[in-house]
């Protein structure tokens, strides 16, 4: 912009800081175009004189007049290159250029214009902040937003009064507050050392603030994923309880009429539980079991208990391979304490205290006359005890049931082996390879009633607390044995007009001669 009165005194006056004279001297000088160096040394060898005076640049060596001059962003880029490496040496001061009057005198001072600058430049604030020497003001809320992560009582807000207060609490804990100066909206920082230290701490705990805010992030995710997880195994318990009920009151239906059916529901078909309800189904069986069982002892005095216990382990132990038994008669077990099966119960009562105090057992299960067989092909009445640990042979020879040699350990026994016919045979298996082989009868004669049932119970009974496990049971009409540690097989067979069982071998058989109505099978 341009005054048009002084455009014929050649001068400009137009600034965005009031009326300013330009003079033009000069100007075509400085602000004329660049002249190549090939037209300078063509004017100064012209034959001209005065050309040659005025373009002395003329007289330079060709290399340096075909040379291309530079460009004007080129030199305006190396002027900018040397500008910042000058002022990467030097410290900088910006310095602001005041005209104390409009004439350039130097006597006068206009406070007019000046004051018109001096408010253009807005030198006034600037002044009043360098005077008081402070180098950084900011508002306290804006300030204690910043660097409220640097301090323990400010973080993550600060409830013990306003931003002000927040602020002198924040620096008086860092030790700053010496070189501050609490205005009444803002906060005035003195050197800039402070304010470095101020964003070096809050630098530092930025990584600590994106961790925890990481952590929250992670935990709330957890939290999140945790609270699906239980709403889902909340929802699979529910379903599961859904079905079992649904499982129990479908047997419920089924069974409803059980107390009043022959078999008490045996034969009723149970349906296949839900995968919720196999666990309850084993236990669902096992009081159907129980209650079915306490039905049928219903029927019984509890007296007859003992013995039904005893009977159904003789019967799973046989698992109907053998008919007869002696489940139809009532089981006595200790027969020669009897005076009706043995005369000399006196003496038998006498040798058993002893054998008691001497061997320490406490009972006497099962006892009857025996005729046995050993490894030298001999027979020999004898008769057994069946204790809570062993099997005891007594030598029944003129009455007195002396013990003979050590008793057989329940423990070592490996199965007990039976034929399926009425006869008396049972074979206690060893670990040991030297079975017992004995034949139940009555005092020098047959036994009219079965007996190996009632002797098996006891056994397996006794095999079962001491081992945890069943006892092996064989019902065979050939059955295996060693003794001596040989291998022997005895074979049972049916005699006519026999009387008394007895013994026979064969090389390594033995024959085990019955009378013939023992030999019906199952």
């Amino acid at each position: 912009m341009f005054n048009k009165k002084n455009v014929n005194k050649i001068i400009f006056n137009s600034h965005y800081a009031g009326d300013v004279i330009y003079s033009i001297n000069g100007f075509i000088e400085k602000n004329r175009d660049q002249l190549y160096q090939d037209f300078k040394r063509l004017l100064f060898n012209s034959r001209n004189s005065i050309l040659q005076e005025m373009w002395p640049e003329g007289a330079q060596d060709i290399s340096k007049t075909t040379k291309r001059p530079l460009t004007a962003g080129t030199l305006f880029q190396k002027s900018m290159a040397e500008l910042v490496a000058t002022l990467l040496r030097k410290e900088p001061f910006y310095v602001r250029c005041i005209k104390p009057n409009d004439i350039k005198s130097p006597t006068i001072f206009d406070d007019t214009r000046v004051e018109h600058q001096v408010r253009y430049l807005g030198l006034l604030e600037n002044v009043r902040v360098r005077r008081a020497g402070f180098c950084y003001r900011q508002r306290y809320d804006k300030f204690l937003l910043r660097y409220k992560m640097i301090s323990e009582y400010t973080w993550p807000n600060f409830r013990a009064g306003d931003d002000k207060e927040g602020v002198r609490v924040l620096l008086t804990e860092k030790k700053f507050v010496h070189d501050v100066q609490f205005g009444h909206t803002k906060i005035f920082l003195r050197s800039p050392q402070t304010l470095f230290a101020l964003e070096k701490l809050r630098n530092d705990m930025i990584p600590h603030i994106v961790l925890i805010l990481q952590k929250q992030v992670r935990g709330f995710l957890a939290r999140q994923k945790y609270k699906k997880m239980k709403a889902a195994l909340i929802i699979m318990r529910y379903y599961r309880q859904y079905k079992l009920r649904s499982y129990v009151q479908y047997l419920a239906d089924n069974f409803r009429h059980a107390k009043q059916m022959r078999d008490y529901g045996k034969s009723i078909q149970w349906p296949t539980p839900p995968l919720a309800g196999r666990f309850a189904e084993q236990q669902l069986r096992m009081l159907f079991s129980r209650w079915r069982a306490a039905q049928i002892l219903r029927k019984y005095p509890r007296s007859e208990w003992p013995q039904l216990r005893l009977q159904i382990i003789t019967a799973s132990a046989l698992k109907r391979r053998r008919r007869f038994w002696g489940q139809e008669r009532k089981w006595t077990g200790n027969y020669l304490a009897n005076t009706h099966e043995n005369s000399n119960y006196n003496s038998y009562n006498t040798s058993i205290n002893n054998l008691k105090n001497s061997n320490a057992f406490k009972c006497v299960f099962f006892s009857s006359f025996v005729k046995k067989f050993n490894h030298q092909n001999k027979s020999a009445d004898r008769a057994i005890i069946v204790t809570e640990t062993g099997i005891y042979k007594l030598d029944s020879a003129k009455n007195k049931f002396k013990t003979m040699k050590r008793s057989i350990s329940i423990k070592e026994m490996t199965g007990i082996s039976v034929s399926p016919g009425r006869d008396q045979l049972i074979v206690f298996h060893s670990a040991n390879n030297n079975d017992l082989v004995v034949a139940l009868q009555g005092e020098n004669q047959p036994l009219k009633e079965d007996r190996v049932g009632e002797i098996l119970a006891h056994v397996c009974k006794k095999y079962m607390d001491l081992c945890d496990r069943e006892l092996s049971v064989n019902v065979t009409t050939a059955i295996k044995t060693y003794l001596g540690k040989k291998s022997r097989t005895i074979s049972i067979e049916g005699v006519a007009g026999c009387e008394q069982p007895t013994f026979k071998h064969a090389g390594s058989v033995i024959v085990y001669e019955v009378p013939a109505a023992y030999c019906s099978a199952i």
